[in-house]
């Protein structure tokens, strides 16, 4: 019996993490994103079947990846909206988004130290409502990602548009 290569929502955040940090090892990918390794490894194994990484390398295909995540993402994960939760915010109720949105509906991953009250969105990363402290950057990016999956026109032009940024390597300035 053959292992799956089916994608899994938490190797949308792995791929996400590794854009940002390419080539990282999947100690610190475990870290990172809060996980086994062994599920770090399966990951980028699935991310490499699907074409979204370069075999042997732990390296992203960009393109490929931001074609997934702006078209595909919403219907291969699609959002699981609940009722209303006490949480972290995402979607357009998270940084960046939330600078430039007004909202008088936001959007939370469910978790009781959460600061804000709102419809529930299931998660693509189990443990996402620990990043906003744990890991700023693929917080905010993981944010954009579930506009991408649940909003509308504006919102998901906007998402895209981050997006790009928040897919950069990091750049150290010395």
């Amino acid at each position: 019996m053959s292992e799956t290569t089916a994608l899994r929502p938490v190797d949308v955040a792995v791929a996400v993490r590794l854009a940002q940090s390419p080539g990282a090892t999947f100690e610190s990918l475990s870290a990172d994103l809060l996980m086994s390794t062994s599920t770090a490894h399966g990951a980028v194994k699935r991310l490499e079947a699907a074409h979204l990484a370069v075999p042997g390398s732990r390296r992203i295909n960009r393109l490929a990846l931001r074609e997934f995540l702006v078209h595909g993402v919403r219907y291969a994960f699609p959002a699981i909206v609940g009722g209303q939760a006490q949480g972290v915010p995402t979607a357009h109720s998270a940084p960046p988004l939330s600078a430039r949105i007004v909202a008088t509906d936001p959007v939370v991953w469910p978790a009781r130290k959460g600061t804000l009250r709102g419809a529930s969105l299931t998660p693509l990363l189990a443990r996402a409502a620990e990043l906003p402290d744990h890991c700023p950057q693929l917080y905010e990016a993981l944010a954009l990602v579930d506009a991408l999956r649940i909003g509308r026109a504006r919102e998901r032009e906007m998402a895209a548009a981050e997006l790009e940024k928040h897919l950069s390597p990091q750049v150290v300035v010395a």
